[in-house]
């Protein structure tokens, strides 16, 4: 990791979070969370995979200059924005069901939410209404005025990697071996791509062979869903209750039947293996600290000025006054 990025992520993980507190649209946007849950639930209905993909984003927004929305931001003339960074191209969607929470948002209480706390709010909806925890999340953040491709594709990990690189990465961001583990239950629900686990299936460290850590009935199966020639983004479950937000996706580990790489190393790796084996047993335990590890991540800011967005696509459009002010 370059000095440039590890200062970044230092940045990132001491910047201040005080001026975060629950309630705080109590009085300039009341309904908001109601608002927020309303859309959830509506766009769970017509797909249920909508809810894992809206949980991702906090992840691939707090971890790349804070959670500050700049993940939502569409590429301009002079800025390629993250989401076709390496980590999210072909990989990250339902963007729209943003658009559609900022919108009725918009039409309530114009100018005061922000898509930053869109996202903090909905990635908790979706785990919620999925079956899992829920919790008092802490707003008031503000969206930035720019994106970073490149700063995307410097911190935001590779479904490659493995638990040792993983801590590495979430100890920078201040965020502990639990924290990691309890955050990985994240992939209780959703689909990945056969282009994250062709490795593991046919050349797992360039040794032409799949990766030993697979339970060979399990194996089988990827096999058959990604062959060598299929299109890699086909799609398949991350654990065996892909829709309901539970401590399967452990249990998965513990067998040999975890999808990604980054999955699997958690149950292999001694550091990380212990909070596996909890969760496996414990779901009680695993949703009370994916509750404070989500909180806890959502802390994570850049200071830099930001703005409340009116579209989550584009920052606002400032008068001639404004701009020859700044």
């Amino acid at each position: 990791m370059s000095l440039l990025v590890l200062l970044c992520i230092l940045n990132i993980a001491t910047a201040t979070a005080a001026h975060l507190r629950p309630g705080f649209y109590s009085e300039s946007c009341p309904e908001a969370e109601l608002i927020v849950r309303e859309v959830m639930k509506k766009a769970m209905i017509k797909e249920p995979r909508s809810g894992a993909s809206v949980m991702r984003l906090q992840f691939h927004d707090c971890f790349v200059n804070g959670c500050d929305a700049s993940l939502l931001l569409d590429d301009t003339p002079n800025m390629l924005g993250e989401k076709l960074a390496l980590s999210n191209i072909n990989s990250l969607r339902s963007f729209e069901v943003i658009d559609q929470v900022k919108e009725a948002l918009e039409k309530s209480c114009p100018e005061t939410v922000s898509c930053a706390d869109i996202i903090i709010m909905a990635s908790r909806d979706a785990v919620a209404l999925s079956g899992g925890p829920d919790w008092e999340v802490k707003l008031g953040r503000k969206d930035s005025l720019t994106a970073s491709q490149e700063d995307s594709n410097n911190i935001m990990p590779s479904p490659r990697s493995n638990a040792s690189f993983l801590v590495d990465l979430f100890n920078q961001f201040h965020l502990s071996v639990k924290d990691l583990v309890a955050l990985s239950g994240s992939h209780s629900i959703g689909q990945g791509r056969c282009f994250s686990i062709m490795f593991r299936l046919y050349n797992q460290s360039g040794t032409g062979r799949p990766d030993p850590a697979i339970e060979p009935k399990y194996r089988n199966r990827l096999n058959k869903l990604c062959p060598l020639n299929v299109d890699q983004n086909v799609t398949g479950d991350l654990d065996a209750t892909p829709e309901i937000f539970d401590n399967q996706y452990f249990k998965d580990l513990v067998s040999g039947r975890g999808f990604l790489n980054s999955d699997e190393t958690l149950f292999t790796y001694p550091r990380t293996r212990k909070f596996v084996q909890v969760y496996s047993n414990d779901q009680i335990k695993f949703f009370k600290d994916f509750a404070k590890a989500m909180i806890k991540m959502g802390d994570l800011q850049s200071g830099r000025p930001g703005e409340i967005r009116r579209n989550c696509r584009m920052v606002n459009s400032r008068s001639v006054d404004t701009l020859l002010e700044s």
